[in-house]
């Protein structure tokens, strides 16, 4: 009878521990976000903008690992719609990741509730828009993903939190870029730099204390020098891994990057320029913020601080200084270091070329030859319901093609769980930054010219960074190649794209079918039953 009610309180015990593990770290949080136009006067004059909640930028999305997000968007726009999370990786789930070749765009005076989860990851993040042109008019906001407090961190409990959202702004309406854009035109270039959608933001904080920074550029198209007067920033986490912990006086943060880092208020008590400026213009756009001391007994004073006189060089050995911290946990208790991507064999190299072009007069860019098309119906529609005829995985190359560039619906096909060796080969006089959905990818190499089989001899297959390609693209300097290690293990159709807003609307973009012809529910979720049902999925049942 002892041992019986023993047992009983033993199961129990492990009973209730169970359902508290699950409420603690795998909570559901609920969200009502409403889409609308509205007036601010950004740069000094008043402009339409795109707010989340009447804010601009939109609320801050700050989770925990694991937690599971249930937002309903609601939208009062004259324009279908969509957002990206850009950083979440969508495990098993490309339909809630928010771009026209997964979903459908929502219709003016409809809503949509995005459901997923935060799954094994950490970092800071963003969303945005990735309809039209729409990116240009805001819409845009923070998305952090903290640690859960079962799992150690590197670094000691900051006693603050910072979030600062940087980029380039265009005081033109979006859809007069969109127009422009149509009519064969580039980006012209911006008209200034915001911190968190304005041009000069106070943050505050105690002397003697150390704070969290976590800077993403939301910009269009330029990439930015960030940097604290007199402040050393000690880079702590980078997509979503955390990094050798180095002491920087200037981060370059290219678009769609972001980067965490760690200020100690160790200088006299006033207050201390906080600047990020354009990288590689000839003009130099500045926005300036303040990091006020609690007991500052000073404004502002001496130059802004200057961004490093040398440009390319000097950007990309930066870079290289940015390594994975192979014994540190991230959003898991196993060590980073405990998946060897440098043992692995590739299984396939794909090399991407992106190019501009001139396509029926008009200006497009490509990748392999190839401008990117939205077709009327969705992939991940077009695949479930098996519709013919929307697109082919035959149209675009592994490699540079040679010939003149065309438009296609381009869908490049791999199979679930290879491991593949991405080369992004820029043969352009301007930096290209590259991201893709649903993976994270180790920079395994960068060099200067033309990539071959031998730049292999160069590449680090121990501690290079890995980053949360969904959320941190990595940058290709001009006339230079990027390598990166790709382990293909999240089933999909997943956008390979160019963070670079008016690119990736022109057509450098393309999807990757991550593909296994067994069906399970193992490998990828079911089509979800609210799902939205546009072009020749339209009348189907999910």
């Amino acid at each position: 009878m002892g041992k019986s009610v023993i047992l009983h309180l033993v199961f129990v015990v492990l009973a209730v521990f169970s359902v508290c593990l699950v409420n603690a770290e795998d909570p559901y949080l609920f969200f009502t976000w409403t889409v609308t136009y509205g007036t601010r006067s950004i740069l000094g004059v008043p402009q339409q903008v795109i707010l989340i909640n009447d804010q601009f930028p939109g609320p801050g999305l700050d989770v925990v690992t694991n937690n599971n997000i249930i937002l309903n968007l609601i939208n009062k726009l004259d324009q279908p719609f969509l957002l990206t999370w850009n950083g979440v990786k969508q495990r098993k789930n490309s339909w809630q990741d928010g771009v026209l070749g997964t979903n459908c765009p929502i219709p003016p005076n409809s809503n949509y509730t995005y459901k997923f989860q935060a799954k094994d990851q950490i970092g800071s993040y963003n969303y945005f828009p990735s309809t039209l042109m729409h990116r240009a008019a805001g819409g845009f906001g923070a998305l952090n993903i903290i640690h859960r407090s079962v799992i150690p961190i590197p670094y000691a409990n900051p006693d603050g939190d910072f979030t600062l959202l940087v980029g380039d702004w265009f005081k033109t309406n979006h859809k007069i870029m969109q127009q422009s854009l149509d009519a064969g035109n580039p980006l012209p270039f911006p008209d200034g730099v915001l911190i968190n959608g304005q041009t000069q933001s106070t943050f505050t904080g105690d002397q003697g204390k150390t704070y969290m920074f976590r800077i993403s550029n939301v910009g269009l198209s330029t990439s930015l020098n960030f940097r604290i007067q007199g402040h050393k920033m000690k880079l702590v986490e980078v997509g979503g891994s955390h990094v050798i912990q180095n002491l920087y006086d200037y981060l370059d943060i290219h678009v769609g990057q972001s980067v965490t880092i760690l200020v100690t208020l160790d200088q006299p008590p006033k207050d201390y320029y906080i600047v990020a400026s354009t990288r590689f213009t000839e003009t130099v756009l500045t926005a300036t913020g303040v990091l006020h001391y609690s007991n500052s007994n000073a404004l502002v004073s001496g130059p802004i601080p200057a961004a490093p006189v040398n440009q390319f060089d000097w950007s990309m050995e930066q870079a290289r200084t940015y390594r994975w911290n192979l014994t540190s946990n991230a959003a898991r208790h196993n060590p980073q270091g405990s998946f060897h991507y440098g043992q692995i064999t590739p299984t396939k190299t794909f090399v991407l070329a992106n190019s501009a072009s001139s396509i029926n007069g008009k200006l497009r860019y490509a990748v392999n030859g190839v401008s990117y098309i939205n077709p009327d119906t969705p992939l991940n529609l077009a695949d479930h319901f098996n519709i013919p005829g929307d697109f082919s995985t035959n149209s675009i190359s592994a490699v540079p093609s040679g010939r003149a560039a065309t438009v296609a619906t381009s869908v490049m096909p791999t199979s679930l769980h290879d491991l593949i060796e991405v080369v992004f080969q820029n043969n352009e006089n301007t930096i290209q930054a590259w991201h893709l959905d649903g993976y994270d990818f180790w920079v395994a190499g960068f060099g200067s010219g033309q990539w071959s089989p031998d730049s292999r001899k160069s590449y680090n297959l121990v501690d290079a960074l890995t980053r949360h390609y969904s959320g941190n693209p990595h940058q290709v300097y001009p006339n230079s190649w990027t390598a990166v290690f790709v382990s293909l293990d999240n089933q999909g159709m997943w956008n390979v794209r160019s963070t670079l807003w008016d690119r990736q609307y022109l057509g450098q973009q393309f999807y990757l079918r991550v593909w296994n012809p067994v069906r399970s529910l193992a490998n990828e979720y079911d089509i979800p039953s609210n799902v939205l049902l546009c072009g020749k999925a339209v009348g189907r049942l999910p």
